[in-house]
């Protein structure tokens, strides 16, 4: 069976992974930008914003390719599809991404509120799942061919599927900020009581890799 994963996933050195306010101008909340200084020079990140060039020998490089190869299909809280909360007021809002999401493979969003599948350019559809965690990833799990699955975040997917004991792995790129307050990872999580060790990690100077698994 494909594995679920969550593959670089930024985290404060004070345990957040989004910083408070989300909005059109902060997508990751006030600040949360600076969590992903690791990844912004990489060669995977330009290729996702239709740029060439970029680093992919370094530690950095190596495990931002590794973060998007080898899914089949991806899992998105509401809240890392847009900023909407609530009924949807219409049809237009299709994501943060433009007309060519960096997924190119089928996407669950979950969601309280029914929506049609909207098909994207490069292979990404979005589809809105309603029956909740366990639902998304069977349908996603349907989706991926045998490839694995990952939980594009966000902080509250991450920590749903992560408490119902779901998750075969986790790449975290911890950033050396500290945001204060914001989205709390791991808050009231014994991950050692869930099975979890760590079997990989490499400091940079943006971040440290660190691979869970069970």
């Amino acid at each position: 069976m494909s594995k679920l994963r969550v593959a670089g996933f930024s985290v404060s050195l004070d345990g957040f992974g989004a910083g408070v306010e989300q909005s059109l101008q902060d997508p990751l909340g006030k600040r949360g930008v600076e969590l992903h200084e690791w990844f912004f020079g990489t060669r995977t990140f330009k290729a996702m914003i239709g740029q060439d060039g970029g680093d992919s020998g370094s530690v950095d490089g190596v495990y931002a390719q590794r973060a998007m190869e080898g899914f089949g299909a991806f899992i998105l809280g509401r809240n890392m599809f847009g900023p909407l909360r609530g009924d949807w007021p219409d049809e237009s809002w299709k994501g943060w991404w433009g007309d060519n999401p960096p997924y190119h493979a089928p996407t669950f969003v979950l969601t309280h509120h029914p929506r049609p599948s909207i098909p994207m350019e490069g292979g990404t559809v979005f589809h809105f799942v309603t029956g909740g965690i366990e639902a998304a990833l069977r349908q996603a799990r349907a989706a991926a061919g045998g490839l694995d699955v990952k939980i594009g975040g966000g902080v509250s997917t991450l920590r749903q599927y992560l408490q119902a004991g779901l998750l075969d792995e986790l790449h975290l790129a911890i950033a050396p900020v500290l945001l204060g307050r914001g989205e709390a990872v791991f808050a009231g999580i014994d991950l050692p009581s869930l099975g979890y060790r760590v079997v990989e990690h490499a400091p940079t100077e943006h971040a440290t890799h660190v691979v869970l698994r069970r």
